[in-house]
């Protein structure tokens, strides 16, 4: 081989090594690509059409043959450049110690610098469309050199057997739920705010319960059919709700559903009962306490049913849930006739918020972004109460999760009226979403 090569002229021999360090950078251009590759993007542009995305699929999908040819490739390379250039350097300034050494030490470097260090950056930098163009070079490569890369992966497989691992065992394309919330997390210059904040919401329904959704028994409009029938139809007629749970005497009974729109058909009927009322009930549907959100939109399906009341061990009804209570836990609020002071979710110009003590924290949270604890009591009422330990007696400021509450309203029994002071943690979340509409 050196005496072959010393036929050739010096420009010849200098070209060649110039080649080889072009082979070398396509390798290692090749190899960074590869593996930073987003490869659902890779089938994505494959399902549209892109020859060289689906190419790079393939071959992703044969990373141990791929991986082989590309260091198989690139070692011959980088090994076989030192040689011929330490030849040329003997062949131009004569066999000598320190000219060896010095072409071993620039050789290092170039193939340091040319040859790993920037294709790798450039590599990682553009993985996508440099993956989807080597590879169709690589591709007709990996075929070639299946032979090769056979007999060298005999003594790979035993080596790994000897240190007893199991490589089809792994599963590196397989993400966790929280994981993928992360990475949905991480895409907000990507996907439009709104829906960044519907996929992180459906990642947390299965932390979330029922309880933490539902409508709580003291804020719950019950219909109670022992009253005078003249009040039972003027709540029907001045009703903001579709459905009522009805009681007979016992509020803490529910013997039925009663829809409104069809009760209000009776009311025209000068003889209207209370038994033509209850003729209408539908059986009510009660949902154990603690049963998390996404199992209970299975068994809203299974059952057919859009309206639930959830009960505790002992079938005390804790507050009332609906399929649309779920929906809006994932896209927020949609549609309420009820009056209420989620309808106007805004801080005022003093940077202060009024709240009714009965608020859910959850909607706090996500209407105003704060970081208000959820893992204990659902409402202000019972965090402030938690926190205090006490009913206060007169009017008090505290500070929670960054948050400074000032109590202004309240009776023997619970705090009614809260003004919530603008922490500076919401302000800086609230112009971070806005930059990102």
């Amino acid at each position: 081989m050196d005496s072959l090569l010393e036929a050739w002229p010096w420009w010849a021999q200098v070209a060649l090594v110039v080649l080889l360090l072009v082979f070398s950078a396509f390798f290692s251009i090749t190899e960074t690509s590869m593996m930073a590759a987003n490869r659902h993007r890779l089938k994505h542009l494959a399902n549209k059409g892109s020859q060289g995305s689906k190419f790079a699929t393939e071959l992703l999908n044969r990373t141990e043959e791929l991986l082989s040819v590309i260091l198989i490739g690139n070692n011959v390379i980088n090994t076989f450049v030192p040689v011929l250039v330490a030849g040329i350097a003997v062949h131009l300034f004569g066999n000598s110690g320190s000219v060896i050494s010095m072409t071993t030490a620039i050789v290092a470097f170039m193939i340091i610098i040319f040859c790993e260090i920037t294709p790798k950056i450039i590599g990682a930098a553009f993985p996508d469309p440099i993956a989807s163009r080597v590879s169709w070079i690589i591709r007709p490569l990996v075929w070639l050199m299946t032979p090769l890369v056979w007999f060298v992966n005999l003594f790979v497989t035993a080596l790994l057997r000897v240190m007893r691992l199991d490589t089809r065992k792994s599963n590196p394309g397989r993400l966790s739920p929280e994981e993928l919330r992360s990475l949905v997390l991480e895409t907000s210059h990507f996907i439009p705010s709104h829906h960044r904040d519907i996929l992180v919401n459906f990642f947390n329904l299965e932390n979330i319960t029922v309880d933490d959704v539902m409508t709580p028994r003291a804020r719950m409009e019950t219909l109670d059919l022992s009253r005078p029938i003249d009040e039972v139809i003027h709540q029907l007629e001045t009703s903001y709700h579709h459905n009522l749970p009805t009681t007979d005497s016992d509020p803490d009974r529910v013997i039925g559903i009663l829809s409104v729109r069809k009760a209000i058909s009776l009311i025209g009927d000068k003889e209207i009962s209370h038994e033509q009322f209850k003729s209408l009930l539908l059986e009510p549907y009660f949902i154990p306490s603690g049963t998390q959100v996404l199992q209970q939109i299975h068994f809203f399906q299974d059952l057919q049913q859009r309206i639930g009341l959830v009960v505790d061990e002992y079938g005390i009804v804790l507050g009332l849930i609906t399929i649309e209570d779920i929906v809006e836990e994932l896209i927020g609020e949609f549609t309420t006739s009820l009056p209420s002071l989620t309808n106007n979710p805004q801080w005022l110009e003093d940077g202060t918020f009024l709240a009714s003590g009965s608020f859910s924290l959850r909607d706090l949270n996500r209407l105003l972004q704060l970081n208000l604890p959820t893992d204990g009591p659902r409402t202000l009422n019972g965090l402030l109460l938690d926190t205090l330990e006490e009913i206060p007696d007169n009017n008090v400021s505290i500070k929670i999760a960054d948050c400074v509450m000032e109590i202004i309203q309240f009776d023997q029994q619970s705090i009614k009226m809260v003004r919530i002071h603008r922490p500076p943690s919401s302000l800086v979340k609230s112009n971070r979403y806005a930059h990102s509409e």
